[in-house]
């Protein structure tokens, strides 16, 4: 087990002194459990009730994570794109265990679950190995100045501590969404549609036991006998054990009820039309889409008139949703890899992106119709460069 050095239990044949390792690695792959939360909102809450118990949620975050992974990202130095540069190599290959897209997709899951994500990057000088950090085992350690020191990355009662090196250059990356009220965590979209995720879940509950309870809201049977006589023990039990056994459970959904002389059936609860329950469950998942950007006809919600079709709707998402999360994916990492990299850029490569297509062939036809400008001038505005 001691030989055991990567995430995700990848084990080493020799161990040398100078092969390049994930510090947080031996953490993971000598703990089969462990749930810190140091986050300032409860995590396991979020990934269980939010992305494994509701489907809606769950299939949010698998578009907008696969869907920027999907995205390419390009390396450039000095103006032109390097296909066999260094750091476009290590993107597209982070690790031994993983590759460019499933490294990316970990790293946008963790970020819509968490509001937080976390990349470390090992080696000496150069960084030769990317590994994503699950974000409810990491730990913000502000400095004096109130800017982030160190990370502290714990497991299972064991802790390790990545800070600076002695340059300055922090290994880890830290990729956060919005939060309004805190300087260092990231808001989380689960947590923004926690209220429309609970109320999505109830309606699946409430659902599930109205069909265990014979597809019937509940009531009561009131006895109703004119000189005030009361059913018998025996009498009670035999009732109860006939409405137990002929007229609760799905296989019973929808059996006539058969009673005798003085009892009455009065409904004790609202039914699922009075309840207007199909539009209640909609409207829950509408808000659970909007809070991570998806268009409800992504998903197959009815009801929602937004956009004309679902072409237009695929773009809009890719537009306003996907776009913008790669462009500040790829503008972090220049920020954090590009200065060990001889200053290379790395730019999201939108041009093959099949959503974003109409967009660029309207984009050209503008450029071809527009006379006055000179071929280097549209092919500066179509973004490929002189």
């Amino acid at each position: 087990m001691l030989n055991w050095r990567r995430p995700f239990g990848g084990r080493r044949s020799v161990v040398a002194p100078e092969i390049k390792d994930s510090r947080a690695g031996p953490l993971i792959a000598l703990t089969s459990a462990g749930r810190p939360r140091w986050t300032p909102r409860d995590y396991a809450s979020l990934a269980v009730e939010g992305f494994a118990r509701n489907a809606v949620a769950y299939r949010c975050v698998r578009m907008v994570a696969e869907a920027a992974a999907s995205t390419p990202l390009a390396v450039f130095v000095d103006g032109a794109r390097q296909e066999d540069h260094p750091l476009a190599k290590l993107l597209a290959q982070p690790n031994p265990e993983q590759s460019g897209t499933e490294w990316l997709e970990t790293l946008y899951g963790g970020l819509q679950t968490a509001g937080n994500a976390y990349a470390e990057a090992v080696g000496d000088e150069t960084p030769a190995e990317l590994w994503t950090l699950r974000p409810d085992r990491v730990k913000v350690t502000p400095g004096r100045t109130g800017w982030v020191e160190a990370y502290e990355y714990s497991v299972d009662g064991r802790s390790i501590r990545i800070g600076r090196q002695a340059d300055g250059w922090m290994p880890v990356m830290h990729l956060k969404l919005f939060h309004p009220t805190d300087d260092h965590y990231g808001f989380s979209p689960l947590e923004a549609a926690a209220t429309a995720i609970d109320v999505h879940n109830a309606s699946g509950a409430w659902n599930k036991a109205l069909l265990d309870n014979a597809a019937r809201p509940s009531g009561a049977l009131v006895y109703g006998s004119r000189d005030g006589e009361r059913l018998t023990g025996e009498q009670f039990e035999a009732l109860r054990s006939q409405i137990n056994e002929s007229h609760a459970g799905t296989m019973n959904a929808g059996r006539p009820m058969i009673l005798e002389g003085g009892l009455d059936w009065k409904p004790m609860s609202w039914t699922p039309a009075d309840m207007d329950f199909i539009a209640g469950k909609h409207a829950a998942a509408r808000e659970i889409a909007l809070a991570f950007g998806v268009a409800p006809q992504l998903l197959g919600i009815p009801g929602d008139a937004t956009y004309s079709n679902y072409r237009e709707a695929n773009a809009a998402f890719w537009r306003g949703t996907v776009a913008p999360l790669v462009r500040k994916t790829a503008a972090a990492l220049t920020g954090w890899l590009g200065g060990r990299f001889g200053g290379a850029r790395i730019e999201a490569d939108l041009d093959g992106v099949p959503g974003l297509q109409p967009e660029r062939d309207a984009l050209w036809a503008r450029l071809e119709a527009a006379s006055f400008l000179t071929d280097d001038e549209r092919r500066r505005m179509a973004g490929v460069g002189a």
